[in-house]
């Protein structure tokens, strides 16, 4: 190849001035997919802790929040229920929790914090499905031992007011108990432990 006549330092300038500009529409092409690849900000915001007001929850009352997508409850349960958790061992599949995916404070009778307080994610451990809260004691279509609790419509699944799974039910462990504190007397985040840590 002949290379008289050539002007090298303008081959070096077309050569850099080229690289740059290619450098450059690179980088604009790639943000996009690179954007992408990023949580979106609602994604975020469905993972970060929720705070919830307990103020206005009357005893015997649930509340339902969400949480990374999930249903949470917070049920306020009476004097009367919680004496009842103590009489449920004998029907119950795992009744000190030793299966279930809860923080290791919540591992007592009750599944949480505090007694009269209890946290939960709100599916069940069959199949997904959202049990529906069902108080009342002896209802027809549950029979004479229902001593109020959780119950799954799409396979028969019982649960306690402690959300500890019956025996002879399709839902293999107790619901799930979110990690969670309280900040103050009325104020509960869900999503971290109480040492600041998150889930």
């Amino acid at each position: 190849m002949n290379t008289e006549g050539v002007d090298e330092s303008k081959r070096q300038f077309l050569t850099s001035a080229l690289t740059v500009v290619g450098s450059i529409g690179t980088g604009y092409l790639a943000v996009p997919f690179l954007s992408q690849m990023q949580p979106s900000v609602k994604a975020m915001a469905g993972g970060a802790p929720v705070e919830v007001d307990l103020s206005k929850l009357e005893s015997g009352q649930l509340l339902r929040v969400a949480w990374r997508g999930k249903p949470v409850w917070i049920v306020n349960r009476t004097p009367t229920v919680l004496e009842t958790l103590k009489t449920m061992d004998s029907v119950l599949s795992d009744p000190n929790s030793n299966d279930s995916i809860q923080p290791e404070y919540s591992k007592n009778p009750y599944r949480s914090i505090k007694p009269e307080i209890f946290v939960a994610i709100g599916l069940c451990t069959h199949l997904g499905c959202s049990p529906t809260f069902r108080p009342e004691i002896a209802p027809h279509d549950l029979g004479p031992d229902w001593k109020g609790g959780f119950f799954c419509p799409c396979h028969g699944s019982r649960f306690d007011y402690a959300g500890r799974v019956y025996s002879g039910v399709p839902a293999p462990t107790n619901l799930e108990i979110p990690p969670h504190y309280y900040i103050n007397d009325n104020l509960l985040l869900i999503g971290e432990t109480g040492n600041g840590g998150a889930a």
